[in-house]
């Protein structure tokens, strides 16, 4: 494996941030960078994210490019770094900075059914996405500051995306839900999107193990009710895996579709989930162990490619939606025209996490 940490090394050293603003591909890599600091105890990681955060947060614990009027549920995904932060340097500016992160989740657009609006151009539509970027920062705050006072409210959360973008009879989430069902690419009964898409459903199982990582055990129901509907999931997206790879396809359950291709994120996110799981002891090891480190390992063997002088992670869907308006349909024709490229942050921070997962993994397996 000795290729992987060769990359993320050469990845890291050259890595521009993602948007000029506070955004949630940078924050996939800072969470891939505390996963490896937590994995390996290898203090460059913990200093990258530092030097991150020095560019970003002033004294006073302001954000300085966060885009407080959008109303973009993926601006949270970054804001969960700064819990570990907090916890090490003890300065109040980071506190401060997780502080306005709440007050602006607590201003955020709600569905009828009590779910974050994905973004403000997105009104009364929660997709797969936002559950991964708001609710683990949610969780960990209300567990750490707030004296559980809201899990009801995030446990609503995840009970509307099973009540609203589960099907039954695939096994699979939806990658998007229109409460008003007036958007081009929704169902008319159902508000569903069309299709299930890989990294959406890999943000969806991230969510849960995550969530599940920084709440309180002692909420016994809370936790065992997103077991259940964590287990589900990974039972049901288990059956698409590719016998040959071990991974998934784009379009998940037609890997027949022209053009379909095994996808690199959203299969990294399923390892990152799988193995995570197995250590939390939601999964079983002796059942999922061999599942969870097979799609590390075949992720590195598939995708990793080396030019003359360097690593690539390659295969990676470099983005997917659904509308504005008519705007990306949610078709296989759609998820199958979006540009596939190498090194995308999104690609990149996942298959750190689950690498990080995979040592950690491994370890506990030959102890």
């Amino acid at each position: 494996m000795s290729a992987i940490t060769k990359f993320i090394n050469e990845f890291l050293f050259s890595y521009e941030r993602y948007q000029t603003y506070w955004n949630y591909e940078d924050g996939c890599v800072l969470m891939g960078c505390k996963q490896l600091y937590e994995a390996t105890g290898d203090r460059k990681y913990y200093e990258y994210i530092l030097d991150y955060l020095k560019e970003e947060i002033t004294d006073d614990g302001t954000i300085v490019n966060f885009k407080t009027d959008k109303f973009n549920i993926d601006s949270m995904n970054c804001g969960k770094i700064l819990f570990l932060v907090y916890e090490t340097e003890k300065q109040e500016k980071y506190k401060k900075a997780i502080d306005f992160h709440m007050e602006i989740l607590k201003k955020h657009p709600r569905c009828r059914c009590g779910s974050f609006w994905h973004k403000e151009i997105y009104p009364n539509q929660i997709w797969l996405d936002g559950l991964y970027m708001a609710q683990p920062f949610y969780m960990e705050y209300e567990t750490k500051y707030n004296n559980r006072q809201n899990y009801d409210d995030i446990l609503n959360q995840f009970e509307n995306v099973q009540k609203f973008l589960y099907d039954k009879e695939k096994g699979l989430y939806y990658h998007g839900f229109d409460e008003a069902r007036i958007q081009p690419w929704a169902n008319k009964e159902t508000g569903c999107s069309p299709n299930f898409w890989i990294r959406a459903m890999g943000w969806w199982l991230m969510s849960l193990v995550d969530v599940m990582d920084v709440m309180s055990i002692e909420m016994f129901e809370y936790y065992k009710r997103l077991e259940e509907i964590f287990r589900g999931a990974v039972k049901g997206i288990l059956q698409y895996q590719d016998p040959d790879t071990k991974l998934f396809y784009q379009v998940i359950d037609h890997p027949e579709a022209q053009g379909n291709y095994i996808e690199t994120s959203g299969s990294a996110m399923a390892a990152y989930a799988i193995m995570k799981a197995c250590r939390m002891g939601i999964l079983s090891k002796e059942k999922y162990g061999t599942t969870g480190l097979e799609m590390l390992e075949s992720l590195a063997e598939q995708k990793l490619e080396k030019t003359d002088d360097n690593y690539h992670l390659t295969g990676i869907c470099h983005v997917a939606g659904l509308g504005p308006g008519t705007d990306r349909d949610g078709s296989i024709e759609y998820y199958l025209s979006e540009p596939v490229v190498s090194d995308d942050a999104k690609g990149v921070g996942p298959f750190m996490m689950a690498y990080a997962q995979y040592l950690m993994l491994k370890k506990e397996v030959n102890e």
